[in-house]
């Protein structure tokens, strides 16, 4: 394992299927196959993952592939730094499961690398994200990821800026803003980080069930997180100010309810105008340029209406949660 120049770490969970893609793809790699490692790290027990790479292994034994998994769920931060840890080579490259690196995708990233000439240095590639002219709430939102200016679906560090920021903060025990936290380190700690766009990979976006975009907002719980180790690079680069949208809507109903329950027509009719215009303009808002559909359109007014609630609510739990003032 000596020879082995580049690390692979990809975490995953039970999703074999997409697991295997990725795999494939990066087994076309035309960066040669015995200068690379693979890493692939569960989190937690998962034999059909393990079975899978037995059987790529078997067909292609000239591939350095491994297999880790954790004893228990304990979050992609979790997983990659048990795959890094445990890998050799002189730059870590991350992707996810669901990802389909291009096959020139390590070539480029190896030469970016000889091109800086330094050992403290990260990269961030190339994400493509394929959806519709006019795509679905969901869609839309994972099609961010194509500007989004560092992740772990498409980037890479050396052993030594992986060492200088400790690698993943574990206290992420989901996956979201455990990739900024990285980002923010490094640049902390004036590591540079630079652009390989050449390094692709493809994303697709997976079919997600109806309302995913509830479930979704228990991540705002993790914002606190970041915003406490991370403050000054929070606002400017994830948040410039809370989303004080979702305060509006919320206190006008406060006031709405209280005043009906008062019996003060004019404030309540005040508040709710104020609570309708509120809602409407959101509404509006996640309905532009998206898909027409009628079942569409029911979810994203259905789901409007409750998104600023739980948002501001796993918002304030994540700020109690870490003892931090934020909203």
């Amino acid at each position: 394992m000596a020879s082995v120049k580049i690390s692979v770490i990809i975490p995953t969970y039970r999703r074999p299927a997409l697991l295997q893609k990725c795999l494939e793809a990066i087994v076309a790699q035309t960066y040669p196959t015995g200068l690379f490692e693979v890493i692939v790290v569960s989190d937690g027990p998962d034999a059909e993952t393990q079975a899978l790479m037995a059987q790529i292994t078997k067909r292609d034994p000239a591939m350095h592939l491994t297999f880790q998994s954790a004893p228990e769920r304990r979050g992609p931060a979790a997983v990659r730094n048990i795959g890094w840890r445990k890998s050799s080579g002189e730059l870590v490259v991350f992707t996810d499961d669901d990802c389909i690196p291009s096959i020139h995708w390590l070539e480029e990233y190896w030469q970016a690398y000889k091109q800086a000439g330094r050992v403290d240095v990260a990269f961030t590639g190339k994400v493509e994200v394929p959806v519709p002219d006019r795509p679905t709430d969901y869609e839309k939102n994972v099609a961010h990821l194509a500007t989004a200016e560092f992740i772990t679906a498409n980037c890479a560090c050396t052993r030594l800026a992986l060492e200088l920021t400790g690698g993943f903060d574990e206290d992420f025990p989901t996956a979201w803003r455990e990739d900024s936290d990285l980002h923010f380190k490094l640049l902390k700690k004036r590591v540079p980080i630079i652009h390989a766009d050449r390094a692709v990979v493809c994303h697709p976006v997976r079919k997600a069930f109806w309302g995913v975009s509830i479930s979704d907002q228990r991540k705002s719980m993790f914002n606190a997180l970041l915003f406490k180790k991370h403050p000054g690079f929070y606002r400017q680069k994830i948040h410039a100010a809370p989303v004080w949208s979702y305060y509006v809507i919320i206190l006008s109903s406060i006031v709405a309810l209280i005043a009906w329950i008062a019996g003060a027509d004019s404030v309540f009719a005040a508040a709710g105008i104020v609570w309708l215009a509120s809602i409407a303009w959101f509404i509006a808002r996640r309905l532009r340029g998206t898909n027409e559909s009628l079942s569409h359109r029911l979810e994203m007014v259905i789901t409007s209406l409750l998104i600023p609630y739980l948002s501001v609510y796993w918002t304030l739990r994540g700020a109690w949660r870490y003892k931090v003032l934020f909203l």
